[in-house]
């Protein structure tokens, strides 16, 4: 077990079990009781409250009001909270973009490194283009609210997603697509896909978006995005998340 992981099993038997002394969380977790009292000074670095006492029935225990933000989000509004952070940093016209980069980084410190590494796939494929038009700001609607999370699904496990989508003509047609990435014209959402029934790539509008769903026992391989170059334009890369200490 890798030392980020093991030290995430802690913090999860610290949860759930209260005080306990350091030779259980050693033999729980299969390590010496020297590596317990190192991984408990990590979390301590990152801004955990670990107590401890001595004596006959002492250990250590978690302070639950240290118990930072991260932990007590769930996973889709940790995503949407990490890609709009994302989004800011990586569109330095936008106020506050800079704010935004100091709160992801303390974010980046908090994260399991298992979470880390998929959030950053996700991030990796976001693309940052110019901002939308008045034109096309003039129709934009809400987006379903279930969408970030299904799309993050497909996305981190190879799924296909299928959807309703309504064009700007009002049409309805039934999609199933590989998402591929998403392109932010903000405040405008997209999302990249190979449209396996035309062999091509397609942007559909998030806002246009309805009934998203991941088709489990359908996966896809991820494709380059060179192939979407010219629906793509100049829209660049936002900042992966750093990699996990």
């Amino acid at each position: 077990m890798d030392t980020a992981r093991r030290r995430d099993d802690l913090l999860r038997v610290l949860r759930r079990r209260g005080q306990v002394n350091v030779p259980a969380l050693a033999g729980e977790l299969g390590v010496s009781q020297r590596t317990i009292f190192r991984d408990l000074n990590a979390l301590r670095a990152r801004g955990f409250s670990v107590d401890g006492s001595a004596g006959r029935g002492g250990g250590v225990a978690l302070d639950a009001d240290s118990v930072l933000l991260s932990a007590k989000l769930g996973a889709s509004e940790l995503v949407a909270l990490l890609l709009s952070a994302a989004v800011a940093r990586a569109t330095p016209w936008m106020p506050f973009a800079s704010t935004a980069d100091q709160a992801i980084a303390k974010l980046e410190g908090t994260l399991p490194a298992v979470r880390v590494r998929e959030l950053r796939r996700v991030l990796a494929r976001i693309l940052i283009g110019k901002p939308a038009t008045d034109t096309i700001l003039s129709s934009i609607g809400a987006v379903a609210p279930e969408l970030l999370e299904v799309f993050e699904r497909a996305f981190t496990l190879g799924l296909m997603l299928s959807f309703s989508y309504c064009d700007v003509n009002n049409r309805v047609s039934e999609r199933k697509v590989e998402p591929q990435a998403m392109l932010v014209r903000a405040p405008l959402w997209y999302i990249l896909a190979w449209d396996s029934q035309k062999a091509a790539p397609r942007l559909f509008r998030m806002d246009r978006v309805r009934a998203p769903r991941v088709l489990e026992d359908e996966p896809f391989v991820r494709r380059s995005l060179q192939a979407s170059n010219p629906i793509l334009g100049h829209a660049r890369p936002a900042k992966a998340l750093a990699a996990a200490s």
